[in-house]
């Protein structure tokens, strides 16, 4: 085994815990800049750090640049980032196209993009929703048409996760007819810098721009920029979604048990905390914020199992999205008249709660909608029968 990887093979995970605490203290990237360039910049190089140390992607295989962890480790990875408070990679590559490409993509096709994509070199977003196709992806009309050794795309994304800042597109495109719905679905790797691409800002109810909308105008794509087969995109989505649940179940587990630490705090700080109606609250809270990470470890262990995180993925996704949303109603009820105020010298710790009352309302709806979820939860993981009122697969 390279001497590079050999912090990761001690023992002892107490041993490995304490290797990864000290290697963040020592090279943590200091404080959050305020401007969305300075904050970019701010993750890019730390996510650069994690890398060069081999201290990024803790499921990804070595040959790819990761760190190959087994699952407790990975529990403990997700666990000390959380605590340091570190930044996220940008974008959404790492935690969706990255497996996706490891599991799917050829020699070339990994050796190309994944190192650039886990050191942050390049960032990448997500292009599968569109203004007629959100949570019924089927029937999405972005168009790919084959033209020598080029697809030539046409069509628009809506709600990509930092488009504006990425540099590489990962979409489903239409290359069958329309009546193909899931069976016409293509997975392709767009530069956003190309000819014919335009990305705008989309805004959301908290002010801010983490989403944009891709327009695509006859931009030619490399038939090389293909993963998998032609027509065989919407099982290498379905494998992406899965693994965008997974991801996310570990790192919100992680980050609102810190979260509800916080909100503890603040009930303190407002001495709330000793009224019975509201410690029942916050017990109930934190009773569910436990189940939330065991939801996430039940999740990364089919994973582990299986190579798949299969159709219970929705379950976390279900029952994340909404413990979120039901914390910052929680916030701001505690907040009384003061959880109006979303900035401003009189907002109680610079409006956060408020903030993310706000951007949890989409929690919901992001990444297939609450009632989406619960659907694959009745047929695929209970067994009921299959709702008459939705599109055919």
């Amino acid at each position: 085994m390279s001497s590079d990887y050999a912090h990761l093979d001690v023992g002892d995970d107490a041993e490995f815990r304490a290797l990864l605490r000290t290697f963040l203290t020592e090279h943590g990237p200091g404080k959050r800049p305020k401007d969305p360039a300075g904050r970019l910049d701010w993750q890019r190089r730390w996510q650069a750090v994690l890398f060069d140390g081999r201290w990024a992607g803790p499921s990804w295989p070595r040959d790819c640049g990761g760190m190959d962890l087994p699952f407790t480790r990975q529990v403990i990875y997700s666990e000390e980032l959380a605590r340091a408070r570190v930044p996220n990679p940008p974008g959404t590559g790492v935690g969706i196209a990255g497996p996706t490409i490891i599991k799917y993509g050829t020699d070339e096709q990994r050796a190309r993009w994944l190192p650039a994509l886990l050191r942050a070199d390049q960032v990448w977003a997500q292009g599968y929703s569109e203004p007629e196709a959100g949570s019924d992806l089927p029937s999405l009309r972005t168009t790919a048409r084959r033209d020598g050794d080029d697809y030539v795309v046409t069509g628009q994304k809506v709600w990509s996760t930092q488009a504006q800042i990425a540099d590489v597109l990962f979409a489903l495109v239409r290359t069958g007819t329309q009546e193909s719905r899931q069976n016409g679905i293509t997975y392709l790797v767009l530069d956003l810098h190309a000819p014919g691409v335009t990305v705008r800002p989309l805004r959301d109810l908290t002010g801010g721009a983490a989403f944009g909308e891709v327009f695509l105008d006859e931009v030619r794509v490399p038939v090389t920029n293909r993963i998998g087969a032609e027509n065989e995109g919407w099982r290498l989505a379905r494998t992406s979604l899965g693994h965008e649940r997974a991801a996310g179940a570990m790192i919100q587990a992680s980050f609102y048990q810190r979260v509800f630490g916080e909100l503890v705090a603040l009930a303190r700080e407002r001495g709330t905390a000793a009224d019975p109606v509201w410690s029942r609250r916050l017990a109930d809270l934190g009773i569910r914020v436990k189940i939330m990470a065991l939801n996430a470890a039940s999740t990364i262990a089919a994973i582990e199992a299986t190579g798949e995180p299969g159709p219970a993925s929705s379950v976390s996704r279900l029952y994340n999205s909404t413990l979120e949303q039901e914390l910052h109603e929680i916030a701001v009820d505690m907040l009384g008249p003061y959880g109006l105020l979303d900035g401003g010298p009189d907002a109680v710790q610079r409006g956060r709660w408020v903030g993310g009352f706000l951007r949890t309302r989409a929690s919901t709806i992001g990444a297939g909608t609450a009632e989406i979820q619960r659907n694959t939860i009745a047929e695929q993981v209970l067994g009921l029968p299959r709702d008459p009122a939705m599109p055919p697969r």
